[in-house]
C-alpha cells in the first residue's frame, strides 16, 4: 500500500482525501463525477471498443450520469463483457475501508455489525486500509445452479460456534458475492440463466436493502452499482427475467455487430494475435476483407440461426488460423515472408464451423459445406469490389483454350510463380490489384490466386476440391430445375 495513506480514521478526517470526497459518496455518485471529469477532459472513455461511438456508448454514458443500474442486451461476441469490465475506470483509484472488512465497509458510516461495533469502541482510532479500484469489480456468470448462498450469503455455523454466537446474529454470516461487491460494481453475465428465486433475492436487495438468509432478516443497506448482460432472445422470447427485476434496472442498452466491413476489420485486426515474431508478416487488404466478409455473409445466411448470432470471434480466429497456415507453409519452404492466400482461408475452416449454430436446412448441408460456401461468397463480393473495370478476358480465354492449372495447398512461392507466368495476363492483372510499385513474389502470388478464386466465385472458371482450375463446363451452368422439367416432359410423352 502507498506509504502516504492514512491508517486510522482520525488521520483520514484530517487528510486531503477527506477534504475532496468528504463523508460517504455512493458508488454511483463516484462514477458519475469521474465520468463528468473525463468528458470535460475529452478522454477516450472506452478504449478498444470500436463501432459503438454513435450508438451504444452515448447510452451507457447517459445511464451512468443518471445513476442507473443497466443491462446490456446483445448476441454473442458483441463486447458486452468487455464494456462491463471497462466501467471500473470510472471508480476512484483508491477508497478508504475499515481494515479487514470483507465487504469494504466505509469507515464513515459502516453497515456491517462488526464494523459498527469497532467504530463505537475505537472512534478515531478505527484502523483503515485503502482499496484499489481493481478490487471493487465483481463478476459472476449466471448459471441455473447458482444459489442464494453464492450471491447473497449463508449462515456459517462453525463461525457461530467458535464465537459462541446465536445463528441469527449478523456476525455469523458468510457473505456471498453481492455483499462483497459493496461500494463497487457487481456484474452478472447471462442474467436470464439465473433461477427465478435468486432474481427475487437480487430485486429485494436492490429495492429494500433487506437480505433474508435462512429465514433471518438482516437489514444491510448495500451500496452497489449493478450491471447485467443478456441475450435479447432469452430476454424477450423465453421471458426469464422476472418483471420486478426488469422494472428495477434503470437502462436497457442494446449492442450490435459492426455496421460496416471496415469497422469489423478494425476490431478483428485489434483482437487477433498477429504479432508473430518468427517472420515478417504481410496481410493483403483483400485477405482481411474476405475474412471479415465471411462473418457478414454468415449473419445474412438463412441456414444459420440468427437468434444465436455469429460472433466477432469468427473473424478473429479465422484470421489467426489463416495466418498460421501461411506461416506453416513459409516454414516448410524456408521462405522469408508470410503472406496469406485465399487457399489459407479454406484451410482455416476449423476456426469457422464452431462459431455458428445451424437451422434444420443448414444441418442437412453440414457445417463444412456451409463454411466453404461462405468463403466463396465473401471472395466473390471482395473480388467484385477489387476488379471494377478490369478485363479478365485473356485469363478466361487461356482456360477456354484448354488450359488447366493445379495449385497444391502448400505450393511454394516459386512453384506458384512458375505456373502463373504461363497464364496470359494473370501476373500483370495481379500487379494492378496490388497497386503501384514493385511487389515481392509472395504478394503477387497471393493476388494471382485471389483473381483465380474470384473468377471461380463468379462462375467464370471451374475449380474442384483438389484445387485444379479449368474451363467451366457450360452444361453445368444450366439450372437443375430446367433439366428436370425437360425430363418430366419426356416421361409424359412415353406415357
Amino acid at each position: 500500500m502507498h506509504h502516504n495513506f492514512p491508517t486510522r480514521l482520525g488521520e483520514l478526517k484530517k487528510s486531503s482525501y477527506h477534504e475532496i470526497h468528504g463523508g460517504n459518496r455512493s458508488v454511483k455518485d463516484e462514477m458519475r463525477m469521474n465520468l463528468q471529469a473525463a468528458l470535460q477532459r475529452r478522454e477516450p472513455l472506452f478504449p478498444g471498443i470500436i463501432g459503438y461511438d454513435d450508438s451504444v456508448l452515448p447510452q451507457i454514458i447517459n445511464a451512468i450520469l443518471s445513476r442507473h443500474d443497466m443491462i446490456l442486451l446483445g448476441l454473442r461476441g458483441q463486447a458486452k463483457s468487455r464494456i462491463l469490465r471497462s466501467l471500473v475506470r470510472f471508480l476512484d483509484g483508491w477508497i478508504p475501508a475499515v481494515a479487514g472488512c470483507e465487504i469494504h465497509d466505509s469507515p464513515y458510516a459502516p453497515v456491517c455489525r462488526r464494523c459498527r461495533v469497532m467504530l463505537e469502541e475505537m472512534g478515531d482510532d478505527l484502523p483503515i486500509e485503502f482499496v484499489p479500484r481493481e478490487n471493487r469489480y465483481f463478476e459472476k456468470l449466471a448459471t441455473p445452479d447458482v444459489t442464494i448462498a453464492d450471491v447473497i450469503g449463508d449462515v456459517d455455523p462453525i463461525r457461530a460456534a467458535k464465537a459462541g454466537l446465536h445463528l441469527s446474529d449478523e456476525m455469523t454470516i458468510h457473505y456471498g458475492l453481492l455483499p462483497r461487491a459493496n461500494r463497487g460494481i457487481f456484474a452478472l453475465n447471462e442474467l436470464p440463466d439465473l433461477a427465478g428465486k435468486i432474481q427475487v433475492g437480487l430485486f429485494d436487495i436492490l429495492q429494500e436493502g433487506d437480505v433474508q438468509i435462512k429465514g433471518y432478516a438482516v437489514r444491510m443497506k448495500l451500496d452497489v452499482c449493478m450491471v447485467f448482460s443478456a441475450n435479447p432472445e432469452d430476454y424477450t422470447a423465453r421471458g426469464k427475467i422476472i418483471t420486478p427485476l426488469k422494472d428495477r434496472i434503470g437502462s436497457e442498452i442494446r449492442t450490435h455487430y459492426p455496421a460496416s466491413l471496415q469497422e469489423g476489420m478494425s476490431i478483428t485486426r485489434q483482437e487477433a494475435w498477429l504479432n508473430r515474431s518468427s517472420v515478417a508478416l504481410h496481410i493483403p487488404a483483400f485477405i482481411a476483407e474476405i475474412v471479415e466478409g465471411i462473418a457478414f455473409a454468415a449473419r445474412k445466411d438463412a441456414r444459420i440461426d440468427r437468434r444465436s448470432g455469429v460472433s466477432q470471434r469468427l473473424s478473429i480466429t479465422c484470421l489467426e488460423n489463416t495466418v498460421s497456415n501461411a506461416e506453416r507453409r513459409t516454414c516448410i519452404h524456408r521462405e522469408k515472408r508470410v503472406v496469406p492466400r485465399v487457399g489459407d482461408i479454406y484451410a482455416a475452416i476449423p476456426s469457422i464451423t464452431g462459431k455458428f449454430e445451424l437451422e434444420y436446412e443448414g444441418e442437412l448441408c453440414g457445417a463444412d459445406t456451409i463454411a466453404r460456401e461462405l468463403i466463396r461468397t465473401a471472395v466473390g463480393e471482395c473480388f467484385q469490389k477489387h476488379s471494377d473495370g478490369r478485363d479478365f478476358r485473356r485469363i478466361i480465354d487461356w482456360f477456354e483454350l484448354g488450359g488447366t492449372l493445379h495449385i497444391g495447398a502448400d505450393a511454394s512461392t516459386m512453384e506458384c510463380m512458375n505456373h502463373f507466368r504461363g497464364i496470359q495476363g494473370l501476373l500483370e492483372t495481379s500487379d494492378e490489384i496490388l497497386g503501384p510499385g514493385q511487389h515481392p513474389s509472395e504478394q503477387r502470388v497471393a493476388a494471382a490466386e485471389f483473381i483465380l478464386e474470384g473468377l471461380y466465385a463468379q462462375k467464370k472458371i471451374s475449380r474442384n476440391e483438389e484445387r485444379v482450375f479449368s474451363v467451366l463446363e457450360r452444361v453445368q451452368e444450366r439450372e437443375p430445375y430446367f433439366t428436370d422439367f425437360i425430363e418430366t416432359r419426356k416421361s409424359k410423352k412415353w406415357n
